[in-house]
């Protein structure tokens, strides 16, 4: 079964993307802040990681970059609002594989998790 790990520091949110991501086969580990990001993703080693952008602690750019020092190959899709493009440029060029707008929408989770999954 494939493994997720979900980050964003709104629960809620955490728990609709889990919801969603179970009822679509995969397990899923969450964290609220960059550090316990990285923390989870050294122990869990998930084949996604869902990272919201703008967070307490650590915020989810210098979160990917941990990660990617972890595991160059890591797949990690960054969440954000609208008008942070800026944000997400950076993102990407740090290796974030893609980027999805919030408020998230389950078809668009989808689509990015399996076009990433394909690669």
């Amino acid at each position: 079964m494939p493994r997720a790990l979900v980050v964003d520091d709104a629960a809620f949110i955490r728990l609709r993307t889990r919801k969603l991501l179970e009822e679509n086969g995969y397990e899923v580990e969450e964290a609220q802040n960059g550090e316990e990001a990285i923390r989870k993703y050294s122990e869990t080693s998930p084949d996604l990681v869902l990272l919201d952008i703008t967070m307490p602690v650590m915020d989810g750019i210098t979160a990917l970059k941990g990660i990617k020092q972890i595991d160059p190959k890591a797949k990690v899709i960054m969440c954000t609002a609208v008008g942070q493009q800026s944000l997400v440029i950076e993102a990407i060029k740090a290796g974030a594989n893609d980027y999805l707008l919030k408020p998230l929408d389950p078809e668009k989770v989808l689509a990015a998790i399996k076009k990433l999954a394909g690669k």
